[in-house]
Protein backbone atom coordinates (compact mmCIF):
# COMPACT_ATOMS: atom_id res chain seq x y z
CA UNK A 1 0.00 0.00 0.00
CA UNK A 2 1.04 3.53 -0.60
CA UNK A 3 1.28 5.82 2.27
CA UNK A 4 -1.44 7.67 1.15
CA UNK A 5 -3.54 4.40 1.34
CA UNK A 6 -2.11 4.04 4.51
CA UNK A 7 -3.30 7.23 6.27
CA UNK A 8 -6.74 6.10 5.38
CA UNK A 9 -7.03 3.36 6.45
CA UNK A 10 -5.86 4.67 9.75
CA UNK A 11 -8.37 7.28 9.70
CA UNK A 12 -11.06 4.62 9.05
CA UNK A 13 -9.48 2.65 11.84
CA UNK A 14 -9.61 5.68 14.29
CA UNK A 15 -13.14 6.43 13.23
CA UNK A 16 -14.08 3.11 14.77
CA UNK A 17 -12.35 3.96 17.72
CA UNK A 18 -13.07 7.52 18.55
CA UNK A 19 -16.66 7.97 17.38
CA UNK A 20 -17.91 3.93 17.69
CA UNK A 21 -15.86 3.39 20.77
CA UNK A 22 -14.46 0.19 19.53
CA UNK A 23 -11.35 -0.90 21.61
CA UNK A 24 -8.33 -0.37 19.65
CA UNK A 25 -6.90 -4.32 18.98
CA UNK A 26 -10.21 -5.28 17.53
CA UNK A 27 -10.61 -2.18 14.94
CA UNK A 28 -7.17 -3.34 13.90
CA UNK A 29 -7.92 -6.82 13.16
CA UNK A 30 -11.74 -5.90 12.12
CA UNK A 31 -10.06 -3.55 9.49
CA UNK A 32 -7.75 -6.34 8.46
CA UNK A 33 -10.25 -8.80 7.98
CA UNK A 34 -12.25 -6.57 6.23
CA UNK A 35 -9.15 -5.90 3.43
CA UNK A 36 -7.32 -8.68 3.06
CA UNK A 37 -5.08 -7.26 0.69
CA UNK A 38 -3.23 -5.51 3.05
CA UNK A 39 0.13 -7.36 3.81
CA UNK A 40 1.95 -7.48 7.37
CA UNK A 41 4.01 -4.75 6.83
CA UNK A 42 1.05 -2.72 5.65
CA UNK A 43 -0.95 -3.72 8.87
CA UNK A 44 1.94 -3.11 11.27
CA UNK A 45 2.13 0.54 10.01
CA UNK A 46 -1.42 1.35 10.04
CA UNK A 47 -1.00 0.11 13.58
CA UNK A 48 1.95 2.04 14.65
CA UNK A 49 0.27 4.76 12.90
CA UNK A 50 -3.00 4.61 15.05
CA UNK A 51 -1.52 3.82 18.57
CA UNK A 52 0.79 6.90 17.51
CA UNK A 53 -2.29 9.15 17.08
CA UNK A 54 -3.84 8.15 20.37
CA UNK A 55 -0.07 8.32 22.30
CA UNK A 56 -0.26 12.29 20.91
CA UNK A 57 -3.94 13.17 20.69
CA UNK A 58 -4.01 16.09 22.29
CA UNK A 59 -0.94 17.52 20.99
CA UNK A 60 -1.61 16.36 17.50
CA UNK A 61 -5.15 18.26 17.92
CA UNK A 62 -3.94 21.40 18.90
CA UNK A 63 -1.20 21.73 16.24
CA UNK A 64 -3.73 21.02 13.49
CA UNK A 65 -6.68 22.98 14.51
CA UNK A 66 -8.67 19.26 15.35
CA UNK A 67 -9.40 16.38 16.94
CA UNK A 68 -10.87 14.15 14.06
CA UNK A 69 -9.82 10.72 13.09
CA UNK A 70 -8.48 12.66 10.14
CA UNK A 71 -6.64 15.11 11.77
CA UNK A 72 -5.13 12.83 13.99
CA UNK A 73 -4.02 10.09 11.29
CA UNK A 74 -2.37 12.77 9.16
CA UNK A 75 -0.55 14.81 12.47
CA UNK A 76 0.56 11.32 13.18
CA UNK A 77 1.88 10.29 9.88
CA UNK A 78 5.19 11.68 9.82
CA UNK A 79 6.75 9.94 12.81
CA UNK A 80 4.75 6.54 11.70
CA UNK A 81 5.64 6.13 8.68
CA UNK A 82 9.08 8.09 8.70
CA UNK A 83 7.97 10.83 6.49
CA UNK A 84 8.82 14.23 5.91
CA UNK A 85 5.99 16.52 6.24
CA UNK A 86 6.40 17.83 2.50
CA UNK A 87 6.17 13.71 1.60
CA UNK A 88 2.99 13.85 3.70
CA UNK A 89 1.47 16.41 1.86
CA UNK A 90 2.36 14.80 -1.56
CA UNK A 91 0.91 11.57 -0.23
CA UNK A 92 -2.56 12.64 0.33
CA UNK A 93 -4.02 13.61 -3.02
CA UNK A 94 -6.87 11.62 -3.09
CA UNK A 95 -6.37 9.35 -5.66
CA UNK A 96 -5.55 5.70 -5.41
CA UNK A 97 -7.33 5.39 -2.28
CA UNK A 98 -5.48 8.25 -0.37
CA UNK A 99 -7.27 11.07 1.65
CA UNK A 100 -7.99 13.97 -0.10
CA UNK A 101 -5.76 16.82 -0.26
CA UNK A 102 -5.26 18.59 2.91
CA UNK A 103 -6.51 22.13 3.90
CA UNK A 104 -3.59 25.26 4.83
CA UNK A 105 -4.52 24.43 8.36
CA UNK A 106 -3.45 21.37 7.97
CA UNK A 107 -0.41 22.01 6.26
CA UNK A 108 0.67 24.56 8.57
CA UNK A 109 -0.47 22.47 11.64
CA UNK A 110 2.03 19.40 10.58
CA UNK A 111 5.26 21.84 11.24
CA UNK A 112 3.45 23.89 14.16
CA UNK A 113 5.60 24.32 17.01
CA UNK A 114 4.04 24.04 20.46
CA UNK A 115 5.50 26.99 22.28
CA UNK A 116 2.58 28.37 22.65
CA UNK A 117 0.50 25.33 23.78
CA UNK A 118 -0.85 24.92 27.18
CA UNK A 119 1.33 22.39 29.62
CA UNK A 120 -1.75 19.87 29.71
CA UNK A 121 -1.15 19.48 25.49
CA UNK A 122 2.64 19.47 25.40
CA UNK A 123 2.67 16.39 27.81
CA UNK A 124 -0.85 14.90 26.05
CA UNK A 125 -2.47 14.56 29.47
CA UNK A 126 -6.57 14.77 29.80
CA UNK A 127 -6.87 18.16 30.81
CA UNK A 128 -9.00 16.84 33.89
CA UNK A 129 -6.18 15.06 35.22
CA UNK A 130 -3.27 17.67 34.63
CA UNK A 131 -3.55 19.18 38.43
CA UNK A 132 -2.95 15.96 40.05
CA UNK A 133 -0.28 15.33 37.40
CA UNK A 134 1.73 18.49 37.69
CA UNK A 135 1.10 18.23 41.59
CA UNK A 136 3.31 15.16 41.46
CA UNK A 137 6.13 15.73 39.11
CA UNK A 138 6.23 19.54 39.56
CA UNK A 139 8.57 20.91 36.97
CA UNK A 140 9.12 17.49 35.01
CA UNK A 141 5.45 17.33 34.95
CA UNK A 142 5.77 18.33 30.54
CA UNK A 143 8.24 15.67 30.16
CA UNK A 144 7.28 13.26 32.17
CA UNK A 145 4.03 13.04 30.29
CA UNK A 146 5.92 13.13 26.84
CA UNK A 147 7.76 10.22 27.71
CA UNK A 148 4.61 8.22 28.16
CA UNK A 149 3.32 9.67 24.88
CA UNK A 150 6.46 7.49 23.08
CA UNK A 151 6.50 4.08 21.87
CA UNK A 152 7.60 1.85 24.50
CA UNK A 153 10.05 -0.83 24.12
CA UNK A 154 9.21 -4.80 24.68
CA UNK A 155 10.71 -5.50 28.36
CA UNK A 156 11.68 -9.99 28.97
CA UNK A 157 12.06 -11.10 32.12
CA UNK A 158 14.19 -14.31 32.15
CA UNK A 159 12.84 -17.48 33.49
CA UNK A 160 15.57 -18.44 35.90
CA UNK A 161 14.10 -21.46 36.19
CA UNK A 162 14.91 -22.54 32.84
CA UNK A 163 17.47 -20.24 31.33
CA UNK A 164 19.80 -17.34 31.68
CA UNK A 165 19.95 -13.72 30.52
CA UNK A 166 23.03 -14.57 28.21
CA UNK A 167 21.16 -17.29 26.65
CA UNK A 168 18.16 -15.26 26.10
CA UNK A 169 20.43 -12.05 24.75
CA UNK A 170 21.82 -14.62 22.33
CA UNK A 171 19.07 -16.00 20.88
CA UNK A 172 17.19 -12.41 20.46
CA UNK A 173 20.80 -11.05 19.47
CA UNK A 174 18.56 -10.08 15.81
CA UNK A 175 15.99 -8.17 17.56
CA UNK A 176 18.78 -5.70 19.19
CA UNK A 177 18.22 -7.19 22.19
CA UNK A 178 20.08 -5.72 25.32
CA UNK A 179 19.81 -5.85 29.29
CA UNK A 180 17.15 -3.77 31.05
CA UNK A 181 19.24 -0.89 32.55
CA UNK A 182 17.68 -1.61 36.34
CA UNK A 183 16.40 -5.56 36.41
CA UNK A 184 19.42 -7.72 36.71
CA UNK A 185 16.74 -10.74 35.03
CA UNK A 186 15.44 -8.24 32.62
CA UNK A 187 16.02 -8.38 28.74
CA UNK A 188 14.82 -5.16 26.47
CA UNK A 189 13.87 -5.18 22.73
CA UNK A 190 14.02 -1.85 21.36
CA UNK A 191 10.58 -0.51 19.73
CA UNK A 192 10.13 -0.21 16.67
CA UNK A 193 10.98 3.30 13.92
CA UNK A 194 8.77 4.71 12.05
CA UNK A 195 6.86 1.60 10.15
CA UNK A 196 9.05 -1.06 10.96
CA UNK A 197 7.63 -3.77 12.24
CA UNK A 198 7.18 -4.65 15.39
CA UNK A 199 8.89 -8.01 16.61
CA UNK A 200 6.53 -11.03 17.78
CA UNK A 201 8.73 -12.50 20.20
CA UNK A 202 5.91 -14.78 21.22
CA UNK A 203 6.80 -16.88 18.07
CA UNK A 204 10.32 -17.20 19.44
CA UNK A 205 11.61 -21.00 20.01
CA UNK A 206 13.07 -19.38 22.92
CA UNK A 207 9.56 -17.74 24.17
CA UNK A 208 7.77 -21.72 23.43
CA UNK A 209 10.30 -23.35 25.08
CA UNK A 210 9.66 -21.31 28.69
CA UNK A 211 13.29 -19.15 28.76
CA UNK A 212 11.16 -15.63 28.64
CA UNK A 213 8.47 -14.20 29.92
CA UNK A 214 7.47 -10.34 28.26
CA UNK A 215 7.19 -8.67 31.53
CA UNK A 216 7.86 -4.42 31.58
CA UNK A 217 11.05 -3.70 33.97
CA UNK A 218 8.92 -1.95 36.08
CA UNK A 219 7.17 -5.28 37.11
CA UNK A 220 10.08 -7.49 37.56
CA UNK A 221 11.52 -4.40 39.91
CA UNK A 222 8.09 -5.33 42.14
CA UNK A 223 8.73 -8.90 41.56
CA UNK A 224 12.85 -8.77 43.30
CA UNK A 225 11.91 -6.14 46.36
CA UNK A 226 9.13 -8.65 47.37
CA UNK A 227 11.18 -10.54 49.28
CA UNK A 228 9.98 -13.63 48.07
CA UNK A 229 12.52 -16.86 47.84
CA UNK A 230 13.41 -20.47 48.27
CA UNK A 231 10.69 -22.47 51.05
CA UNK A 232 8.73 -18.85 52.27
CA UNK A 233 4.83 -18.91 51.58
CA UNK A 234 3.68 -15.90 49.49
CA UNK A 235 0.40 -15.04 47.98
CA UNK A 236 -0.47 -13.19 44.95
CA UNK A 237 -3.33 -11.58 45.84
CA UNK A 238 -4.60 -9.78 42.41
CA UNK A 239 -2.47 -12.53 39.95
CA UNK A 240 -4.10 -11.36 36.73
CA UNK A 241 -3.25 -13.05 34.17
CA UNK A 242 0.18 -14.42 36.25
CA UNK A 243 3.07 -12.32 34.93
CA UNK A 244 4.39 -11.45 38.62
CA UNK A 245 3.25 -14.89 39.62
CA UNK A 246 5.59 -17.08 37.29
CA UNK A 247 8.27 -14.03 38.49
CA UNK A 248 7.61 -14.91 42.26
CA UNK A 249 7.75 -18.74 41.58
CA UNK A 250 11.39 -18.40 39.82
CA UNK A 251 12.65 -16.41 42.82
CA UNK A 252 11.00 -19.34 44.90
CA UNK A 253 13.49 -21.70 43.10
CA UNK A 254 10.48 -23.95 42.64
CA UNK A 255 10.70 -24.17 46.57
CA UNK A 256 7.99 -23.56 49.46
CA UNK A 257 3.98 -22.15 48.25
CA UNK A 258 2.83 -20.22 46.28
CA UNK A 259 -0.70 -19.02 45.81
CA UNK A 260 -2.34 -17.13 42.94
CA UNK A 261 -5.57 -15.48 43.42
CA UNK A 262 -8.08 -12.46 41.24
CA UNK A 263 -11.41 -12.10 41.29
CA UNK A 264 -11.92 -12.11 37.58
CA UNK A 265 -12.01 -15.57 35.87
CA UNK A 266 -11.08 -14.44 32.78
CA UNK A 267 -8.65 -12.26 34.22
CA UNK A 268 -6.90 -15.69 35.34
CA UNK A 269 -7.26 -17.88 32.79
CA UNK A 270 -4.02 -17.49 30.72
CA UNK A 271 -1.90 -18.48 34.16
CA UNK A 272 -2.60 -22.05 33.65
CA UNK A 273 -0.28 -22.03 30.14
CA UNK A 274 1.88 -19.86 31.41
CA UNK A 275 2.80 -22.27 34.17
CA UNK A 276 3.58 -25.08 31.64
CA UNK A 277 5.90 -23.37 29.52
CA UNK A 278 7.52 -21.89 32.68
CA UNK A 279 7.76 -25.83 34.06
CA UNK A 280 6.22 -23.84 37.94
CA UNK A 281 5.75 -26.69 40.12
CA UNK A 282 5.17 -25.33 43.23
CA UNK A 283 1.70 -23.07 42.57
CA UNK A 284 -1.51 -23.41 43.91
CA UNK A 285 -4.20 -21.43 41.85
CA UNK A 286 -6.84 -20.29 43.89
CA UNK A 287 -10.91 -20.43 42.07
CA UNK A 288 -11.59 -17.29 40.93
CA UNK A 289 -13.85 -14.63 43.18
CA UNK A 290 -13.67 -17.27 45.88
CA UNK A 291 -13.17 -14.53 48.76
CA UNK A 292 -13.72 -16.82 51.34
CA UNK A 293 -10.98 -19.33 50.71
CA UNK A 294 -8.63 -16.40 50.52
CA UNK A 295 -9.31 -15.16 53.75
CA UNK A 296 -9.59 -18.46 55.01
CA UNK A 297 -5.95 -19.05 54.50
CA UNK A 298 -5.48 -16.58 57.53
CA UNK A 299 -2.31 -15.07 58.46
CA UNK A 300 0.15 -17.13 57.18
CA UNK A 301 2.58 -15.80 54.71
CA UNK A 302 5.57 -14.59 54.63
CA UNK A 303 4.83 -12.22 51.63
CA UNK A 304 1.87 -10.85 50.07
CA UNK A 305 1.85 -9.45 47.06
CA UNK A 306 -1.14 -6.84 46.13
CA UNK A 307 -0.87 -5.79 42.38
CA UNK A 308 -4.38 -3.32 43.08
CA UNK A 309 -6.82 -2.32 40.43
CA UNK A 310 -6.28 1.11 39.19
CA UNK A 311 -6.35 3.82 36.54
CA UNK A 312 -3.74 2.18 34.68
CA UNK A 313 -2.26 5.87 34.36
CA UNK A 314 1.47 4.12 34.23
CA UNK A 315 0.79 2.27 31.04
CA UNK A 316 -0.32 5.05 28.50
CA UNK A 317 2.27 4.10 26.43
CA UNK A 318 1.18 0.54 25.75
CA UNK A 319 -2.74 1.23 25.96
CA UNK A 320 -2.85 5.03 24.56
CA UNK A 321 -6.80 4.85 24.34
CA UNK A 322 -7.00 4.47 28.14
CA UNK A 323 -5.54 7.77 28.49
CA UNK A 324 -8.19 10.02 26.81
CA UNK A 325 -11.29 7.09 28.32
CA UNK A 326 -9.81 7.46 31.81
CA UNK A 327 -13.08 9.43 34.57
CA UNK A 328 -12.66 10.90 37.17
CA UNK A 329 -15.32 8.77 39.20
CA UNK A 330 -13.09 5.74 37.95
CA UNK A 331 -10.31 6.97 39.86
CA UNK A 332 -13.23 7.35 42.88
CA UNK A 333 -13.79 3.39 42.13
CA UNK A 334 -9.88 2.41 41.65
CA UNK A 335 -9.10 4.10 45.03
CA UNK A 336 -12.08 2.41 47.24
CA UNK A 337 -11.12 -1.12 45.41
CA UNK A 338 -7.29 -0.27 46.58
CA UNK A 339 -8.58 0.25 49.89
CA UNK A 340 -10.24 -3.45 50.17
CA UNK A 341 -7.32 -5.30 48.81
CA UNK A 342 -5.09 -3.53 51.39
CA UNK A 343 -7.59 -4.26 54.16
CA UNK A 344 -7.87 -8.41 52.69
CA UNK A 345 -3.80 -8.19 52.16
CA UNK A 346 -2.94 -7.42 55.82
CA UNK A 347 -5.26 -9.82 57.47
CA UNK A 348 -2.98 -12.69 55.49
CA UNK A 349 0.38 -11.20 56.42
CA UNK A 350 2.12 -13.36 59.39
CA UNK A 351 4.13 -11.32 62.14
CA UNK A 352 7.15 -10.54 60.46
CA UNK A 353 6.11 -10.86 56.78
CA UNK A 354 5.52 -8.31 54.14
CA UNK A 355 2.77 -6.59 52.45
CA UNK A 356 3.60 -6.02 49.11
CA UNK A 357 1.52 -2.56 47.13
CA UNK A 358 1.97 -2.84 43.81
CA UNK A 359 0.17 -0.09 40.92
CA UNK A 360 0.82 0.59 37.43
CA UNK A 361 -0.40 4.52 38.07
CA UNK A 362 1.35 7.64 39.04
CA UNK A 363 -1.54 9.18 40.62
CA UNK A 364 -0.15 10.06 44.60
CA UNK A 365 -4.15 9.76 45.07
CA UNK A 366 -3.72 5.67 44.13
CA UNK A 367 -0.14 5.74 45.63
CA UNK A 368 1.52 7.24 48.48
CA UNK A 369 -2.08 8.32 49.97
CA UNK A 370 -3.49 4.74 49.98
CA UNK A 371 0.16 3.64 51.94
CA UNK A 372 -0.41 6.83 54.25
CA UNK A 373 -4.19 6.11 55.26
CA UNK A 374 -2.88 2.10 55.30
CA UNK A 375 0.09 3.34 57.73
CA UNK A 376 -2.03 5.57 60.18
CA UNK A 377 -4.81 2.70 60.73
CA UNK A 378 -2.88 -0.23 60.89
CA UNK A 379 -0.17 0.64 63.13
CA UNK A 380 1.42 -2.82 63.15
CA UNK A 381 2.66 -1.82 59.49
CA UNK A 382 5.84 0.04 58.72
CA UNK A 383 6.90 0.89 55.70
CA UNK A 384 10.60 -0.27 54.45
CA UNK A 385 12.80 1.51 52.37
CA UNK A 386 13.05 0.26 48.83
CA UNK A 387 17.12 1.03 48.65
CA UNK A 388 17.41 -1.16 51.66
CA UNK A 389 15.79 -4.31 50.11
CA UNK A 390 17.68 -4.30 46.73
CA UNK A 391 20.59 -6.48 46.20
CA UNK A 392 23.45 -4.11 45.65
CA UNK A 393 25.14 -7.23 43.77
CA UNK A 394 22.48 -5.98 40.50
CA UNK A 395 23.76 -2.37 41.04
CA UNK A 396 22.26 0.74 42.63
CA UNK A 397 18.68 1.10 42.59
CA UNK A 398 18.04 4.61 41.22
CA UNK A 399 15.57 7.22 43.15
CA UNK A 400 12.16 7.68 43.12
CA UNK A 401 10.59 9.46 40.49
CA UNK A 402 8.95 11.41 43.40
CA UNK A 403 11.85 12.21 45.53
CA UNK A 404 10.32 9.67 48.51
CA UNK A 405 12.64 6.61 49.96
CA UNK A 406 9.81 4.75 51.61
CA UNK A 407 8.59 3.78 48.25
CA UNK A 408 9.36 3.53 45.12
CA UNK A 409 8.00 5.70 42.28
CA UNK A 410 9.17 4.41 38.92
CA UNK A 411 8.37 6.09 35.20
CA UNK A 412 9.24 6.31 31.56
CA UNK A 413 11.01 9.83 31.65
CA UNK A 414 13.04 8.98 35.21
CA UNK A 415 13.35 5.12 34.66
CA UNK A 416 12.48 3.88 31.07
CA UNK A 417 10.04 1.82 32.79
CA UNK A 418 6.04 1.87 32.42
CA UNK A 419 4.73 3.98 35.63
CA UNK A 420 4.85 1.64 38.77
CA UNK A 421 4.94 2.29 41.88
CA UNK A 422 5.87 0.39 45.31
CA UNK A 423 5.79 0.48 48.39
CA UNK A 424 6.97 -2.63 51.00
CA UNK A 425 4.76 -3.01 54.38
CA UNK A 426 6.58 -4.90 57.26
CA UNK A 427 4.07 -6.78 59.33
CA UNK A 428 5.70 -6.70 63.42
CA UNK A 429 7.13 -9.58 64.78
Amino acid sequence: MKPGARIAAAIEVLEQILNRYQPVSMALTDWGKAHRFAGSGDRNAIGGMVYDALRRRSSIAWALGSDTPRALAIGAASSALDLTPEAVIAACDGADHSPEPLTEAERLGLTRPLDEAPDHVKADIPEWLWPEFSAQFGDRAVAEGQAMARRAPADLRVNTLKSTREKVLKALASFGAEPCPISPIGVRVPPPVGAQRTPNLQAEAAFQAGWFEIQDEGSQIAALLSGAGPRKQVLDLCAGAGGKTMALAALMQNTGQLYAYDHDRNQLKPIFERVKRAGVRNLQVLRAGDEAAVDGLGPRFDVVLADAPCTGTGTWRRRPDAKWRVKPEALKARTDEQRTVLKRAAALVKPGGRLVYVTCSVLPEENTGQIARFLEENPAFTAVPAARLWDTASGELPPSADGRSDSLLLTPGRHGTDGFFIAVLSRKA
